[in-house]
């Protein structure tokens, strides 16, 4: 029987990771808003008051849970990149025979992520704002 987990933190989404039955790595999309060149002006104004865009991805990472066990340090580890964001959607990869996937098993999935989040394919993945906050977008 499979067991729904409803997630509306990141230390959720850790605990999760934590408990499932073979060893979880995170992979993690940065994305921020963006206008597009050709946006008109009631776009302009829109995303000037904080509404509308285009999500683009800026930065990812793969994690093991262990290795970023709060949002706080997640955040304070991209800082240190330079790159704004205002948005992080997480997946998971999950191990076998109770080993972890690896960073390079995470590279292909990574890259398919990152497609995913230009095209607006976001339906699978967590999303938190830069606060922490679950988002649940559509």
């Amino acid at each position: 029987m499979r067991q729904t987990v409803n997630i509306l933190s990141y230390a959720d989404l850790i605990n999760a990771a934590l408990a499932q039955t073979e060893p979880q790595r995170l992979l993690f999309v940065f994305a921020r808003a963006e206008l597009p060149d050709d946006a008109s002006a009631a776009q302009r104004a829109a995303f000037a008051a904080g509404a509308g865009g285009a999500l683009a991805p800026v930065m990812c990472v793969d994690k093991l849970p262990a290795e970023q066990p709060s949002f706080a340090g997640l955040v304070a580890e991209s800082s240190n990149t330079g790159l704004d964001w205002q948005m992080v959607f997480v997946t998971s990869l999950s191990g076998r025979a109770g080993i972890a996937p690896g960073s390079d098993e995470a590279d292909c999935a990574l890259k398919m992520m990152v497609e995913s989040v230009k095209q607006g394919s976001i339906g699978g993945f967590l999303a938190f704002d830069r606060t922490g906050t679950a988002v649940q977008l559509s």
